[in-house]
């Protein structure tokens, strides 16, 4: 049974960063594709960025730019990089994995939903 903690949410003023952990632990944990996702009270979650496990990447439009996704696979862990956060980044931030098939972009899309998923980490935004 894989599982998933996210760390490293918390406040930060518009235009801070913060860096975003996923550790992974069970049997396989290096060998999933991993993406991360958040959801603002309200709002339905949506796709910020992905990585499978041949470090194809694909980020939302709301991620380019400004977070970079990245993989350490002797940790297990999966880091995102915020830069330049905006008043409309505040959400619960989720990463999930799951071994995918398809496209990196398929993998952060509408139609599929991860199999495992953490239990998110909250980011505020605000002066």
């Amino acid at each position: 049974q894989l599982q998933l903690v996210e760390s490293g949410g918390g406040f930060v003023q518009p235009g801070g960063s913060l860096r975003l952990s996923c550790a992974a632990s069970g049997p396989n944990a290096r060998n999933y594709d991993i993406g991360w996702f958040r959801q603002a009270p309200g709002k339905d979650r949506e796709a910020v960025s992905c990585v499978t496990v041949n470090d194809d990447i694909y980020d939302a439009d709301s991620a380019k730019g400004r977070f970079t996704i990245s993989r350490d696979n002797a940790k297990n862990t999966v880091y995102l990089q915020m830069n330049n956060l905006k008043p409309e980044d505040p959400a619960v931030y989720y990463c999930a994995a799951d071994m995918w098939k398809g496209t990196v972009k398929g993998l952060c899309g509408k139609d599929y939903t991860l199999r495992s998923w953490g239990r998110g980490t909250q980011v505020y935004v605000s002066s």
